[in-house]
C-alpha cells in the first residue's frame, strides 16, 4: 500500500469517523491516531517491501565450518553449530555495472571539490596481475568494458564495500520518498547537499522536497517527515556475516528439517561433482560446469602441451538488508 493511500486512510479516519471508536492501546486504553489526546500514531503496516534485487533467506540452524577432510590442515574452520535469523540478501553478486553506477554518482556529486572521495572508491584492478600470467586485458578492461558489465566486481576492500552499502541505502530510500510523492528528482546534489537517510530522519535535509511531509496527529504540529515507525523506509544495507554468507551459499530454503540443515554438502547442489553428470538436470549438457568456473589458458611444459583447470575465486561483494 502506498504512503499516499495510507495517509488518505488516516485522514479519512480522523474526519469521517470522528464519532466512531478509535483503536485503543492495550496498555493504557488511550486512542491511537487521535489528535484530541496527544496524537500518538499507529501506522498501518502489512509487511516490509523487498528492496531492488534482494530476496529473503529463510533462517535456520546448521553446522558451520569444515564439511570434509581438512586437506590443508589449517584448522581454521572447525565445525560448530550456528543459528541464523532470516534475512534479505542480494540474489546476484554486485556487478561491474552496479559499481560503475556508484562511481558515476560519486563523480557527479563530489569530484569538483572532493576528488579523493571518488578515487578511494576505485577498485584495485591490479589484483588481476600474477606471475607467469598475462592478465593485462583484465587489468585494463574488466571493470569498464561492456562485455564484462554483468561480471562480479573485483578488487574491492572491506571499507569500500561498507561505503557502497551506505550509498545504496540512501539511494533506495531516496527513490522510495520520490515514489511516494514527498520528494522530486533533485539532480543538483553536490558535496554536502545530497540525500542521506540519517540526515533526513534527523530533519536536516530539505533539498528536493515536493511536499512538507505527511499529516501529523500531534495537535501542536501540522506535518512531519516520514520516520522509522511508518515502515516506509528500508533498513540499512550491510555486508553479511561469515555465518550468513555460508548459510546462504548452501541454498537450503525449503530443504530443512525443523529449521535445521542436516545434509552436509560440499557444493550447494546435490552430488560430489562440479559438472553435470546427467542430461536431465536443469536441461544442461552432460559435463557442463555447475558453478562459476574460469578455465586457464593452455600452457606448455617440457615440449608437450598441458591443460589445467582451476576454480577462480574472485573477490566478491554481497549485500543484504536486515
Amino acid at each position: 500500500m502506498s504512503l499516499a493511500r495510507k495517509t488518505g486512510i488516516l485522514m479519512a479516519g480522523a474526519t469521517i469517523l470522528t464519532g466512531c471508536q478509535f483503536e485503543k492501546s492495550g496498555a493504557t486504553g488511550w486512542n491511537y491516531n487521535d489528535s484530541k489526546n496527544g496524537g500518538f500514531e499507529k501506522a498501518s503496516f502489512e509487511d516490509q517491501e523487498n528492496g531492488p534485487g534482494i530476496i529473503l533467506i529463510e533462517g535456520g540452524q546448521f553446522t558451520m565450518g569444515r564439511v570434509t577432510d581438512d586437506l590443508r590442515h589449517e584448522w581454521d574452520h572447525m565445525p560448530r553449530t550456528v543459528t541464523v535469523s532470516s534475512f534479505y540478501m542480494d540474489e546476484v553478486e554486485v556487478t561491474n555495472f552496479y559499481w560503475l553506477e556508484y562511481l558515476y554518482w560519486l563523480d557527479r556529486t563530489f569530484t569538483a571539490d572532493y576528488p579523493e572521495i571518488y578515487k578511494k572508491a576505485l577498485p584495485d584492478t591490479l589484483v588481476w596481475r600474477s606471475k607467469l600470467a598475462f592478465n593485462e586485458p583484465y587489468v585494463e578492461y574488466y571493470l569498464r568494458h561492456p562485455a564484462f558489465r554483468d561480471y562480479p566486481v573485483v578488487g574491492i576492500n572491506w571499507l569500500q564495500a561498507n561505503d557502497y552499502c551506505a550509498w545504496r541505502t540512501d539511494r533506495v530510500n531516496e527513490l522510495i520518498l520520490i515514489r511516494e510523492g514527498l520528494f522530486e528528482h533533485y539532480t543538483s546534489q553536490i558535496n554536502e547537499d545530497h540525500f542521506t537517510t540519517d540526515a533526513y530522519l534527523a530533519g536536516q535535509y530539505e533539498s528536493g522536497k515536493k511536499v512538507d511531509g505527511v499529516v501529523d496527529f500531534d495537535p501542536n504540529k501540522d506535518r512531519r517527515n516520514v520516520n522509522i515507525q511508518d515502515g516506509v523506509l528500508l533498513p540499512r544495507y550491510r555486508l553479511p556475516t561469515e555465518a550468513e554468507w555460508e548459510y546462504a551459499a548452501y541454498g537450503v530454503i525449503g530443504n530443512t528439517v525443523d529449521e535445521r540443515v542436516v545434509e552436509r554438502r560440499i557444493y550447494p547442489w546435490n552430488g560430489h561433482w562440479v559438472r553435470y553428470d546427467s542430461r536431465k538436470k536443469g536441461g544442461a549438457f552432460y559435463g557442463d560446469f555447475r558453478g562459476n568456473f574460469c578455465r586457464n589458458a593452455a600452457i606448455t611444459g617440457r615440449g608437450r602441451e598441458r591443460k589445467r583447470q582451476r576454480r577462480h575465486h574472485l573477490p566478491r561483494v554481497q549485500l543484504l538488508a536486515e
